[in-house]
């Protein structure tokens, strides 16, 4: 690393000047502003809107591993709230350009095997839509042309290897490639480092792992003999939480079971598979005639991001939730807001402070509702016709639902 910080005092200083005057070191002057360690959503999001929002967007490093083309092929789903939605229309990517994002307009709420259902809808709260789904590849080719059209130079591929945090600015060391260059390695500074969509980096980890839920998610792309048009459910079974989201003329599928069911799921053939999900999901949407290729995941808890002075997490960098109720790109997208708006009035500690402060709400909000709904009702107590009787009495109180609503469109306020 080259040491920007001159030499004090220097070495042929004149023998007129008076050794009792102290001499007044100048701060170095970072080669950025903010760093952003991650171009996912949540970190192209906050480089656009601190642009938005007066920060010059040659004083933005937006740093990740992979190239935009290679983040545009990734066929995940996400699930937006409408929240979300306005915050991307705030940054000009909002429609997605050509690619569809199926609007969300009731949200079924049920347990199986127990009396009692809650049903959200948006008509209830004149909204668009509560949520919309899409696909994580079209969100980041949208964001990243929204950061191309700003000015904002990501600096890709290129992996963050270490950070040195200083008094002054943070130091990262950079292993990039380039068509030129196979592999290299240098060192930016920046006044504030943002991780985003990833963790820290070694010992410096921001998270600290809460809970194992002893569940691992299945997701895949499943189509119905009877769809509902942008009807979401959630379905709480024995081993964990089943979302069925709408996707252009298929649902996303989220099936969270304990890791051995998990396992035996992955296992069986397709026909088998839909059969299994015919089971667990019930008759609602008639029966299940495709499904794409599956894939699993184990599932835990991790939170609790301290940042530092100069250092601060959002998104994945700072939460890893349960997938119910689909909270964490949009709590994500929330802090990258906060932070943007805090960052465009000086990207310096004290601000970064206020950002800790001013998202701690929301942030343990939403953490402790998806880890609520995602263990209370996964199991087979005596509580469980409680909880059933619960849903059927949300259904019946519109402030109930209109509190949770609340909560899944905006979060925390």
């Amino acid at each position: 690393m080259t040491d920007l910080t001159p030499e004090f005092p220097p070495k042929d200083t004149p023998d007129d000047v008076p050794h009792d005057v102290p001499h007044v070191v100048p701060d170095c002057v970072p080669d950025y502003d903010i760093a952003i360690c991650g171009a996912g959503p949540a970190g192209m999001a906050l480089a656009a809107l601190l642009v938005k929002r007066g920060v010059a967007a040659g004083r933005i490093a937006l740093i990740d591993a992979r190239t935009l083309q290679q983040a545009g092929n990734d066929p995940r789903s996400l699930a937006l709230s409408y929240g979300s939605r306005q915050i991307l229309d705030d940054i000009g990517c909002w429609p997605l350009g050509h690619s569809a994002a199926t609007a969300i307009n009731e949200i079924h709420v049920s347990r199986r095997g127990q009396f009692g259902r809650s049903m959200i809808t948006s008509d209830e709260h004149k909204v668009p839509a509560l949520g919309y789904v899409t696909r994580y590849g079209a969100l980041v080719a949208e964001l990243g042309g929204a950061c191309e059209r700003l000015g904002i130079a990501a600096l890709r591929p290129a992996l963050v290897t270490a950070l040195r945090e200083t008094e002054h600015h943070v130091a990262l060391d950079l292993a990039e490639e380039t068509a030129a260059v196979p592999s290299q390695s240098r060192t930016i500074t920046a006044a504030i480092v943002v991780q985003a969509e990833g963790g820290l980096f070694g010992e410096q980890s921001v998270k600290s792992m809460l809970r194992d839920y002893g569940q691992t998610a299945v997701i895949a792309q499943v189509r119905a003999s009877r769809p509902i048009a942008h009807r979401a459910y959630e379905r709480f079974t024995d081993e964990g939480p089943l979302a069925l989201l709408p996707q252009e003329d298929e649902y996303a599928l989220v099936w969270c079971a304990t890791a051995h069911t998990a396992e035996a799921l992955m296992a069986l053939d397709d026909s088998q598979f839909l059969q299994r999900l015919g089971q667990a999901f019930g008759s609602r949407l008639g029966t299940f005639t495709h499904t794409s290729r599956r894939a699993a995941f184990p599932l835990g808890l991790n939170a609790g991001a301290q940042g530092t002075a100069r250092i601060a997490a959002i998104g994945n960098a700072a939460q890893t939730l349960h997938p119910v109720a689909g909270q964490g790109l949009n709590l994500g997208l929330r802090d990258a807001t906060v932070l943007a708006r805090l960052l465009a009035q000086g990207a310096n500690p004290l601000n970064l402070a206020q950002f800790h402060g001013q998202r701690e709400k929301d942030r343990n909000t939403t953490v402790h509702l998806t880890d609520a709904m995602a263990t209370l009702f996964a199991n087979q107590s005596p509580l469980q016709a409680v909880l059933g009787a619960s849903l059927a009495a949300i259904d019946l109180v519109s402030p109930a639902r209109g509190v949770l609503a609340e909560l899944m469109m905006y979060g925390r306020r």
